[in-house]
């Protein structure tokens, strides 16, 4: 068996996305960027339609640059998917997303 540093997934649907404005706490952002996959991160916003000037590669000195964490504060803390779904792009397998919350659970015949 092989396990993966990180599992993957992608939005294939949502059809309910809620903005929340959560506080700014900019050291918070900061320990979570270098934990990010940030390609993956900018196709999510893509695909909720929330990317909103978040650039493609993640920009250098990032510590000291209070309008990029903003972005990023933005998509990590304040776009909630509250009903879709994800896949994940090397088995297929879905995970329904409801009420904000992905079932990650696997059926009897998975296990």
């Amino acid at each position: 068996m092989v396990q993966a540093d990180r599992l993957l997934l992608v939005f294939v649907q949502a059809t309910e996305v809620k903005v929340n404005e959560v506080e700014f706490n900019p050291k918070f952002v900061c320990r979570m960027i270098p934990k990010l996959e940030w390609s993956a991160l900018v196709q999510a916003a893509d695909q909720l339609g929330h990317r909103e000037e978040l650039p493609g590669e993640l920009v250098a000195d990032y510590e000291k640059n209070e309008d990029f964490l903003k972005r990023v504060h933005r998509v990590l803390l304040e776009v909630e998917v509250i009903e879709g779904c994800l896949q994940c792009p090397e088995s297929g397998r879905e995970f329904p997303i409801s009420r904000g919350i992905p079932n990650m659970l696997l059926s009897e015949d998975e296990a």
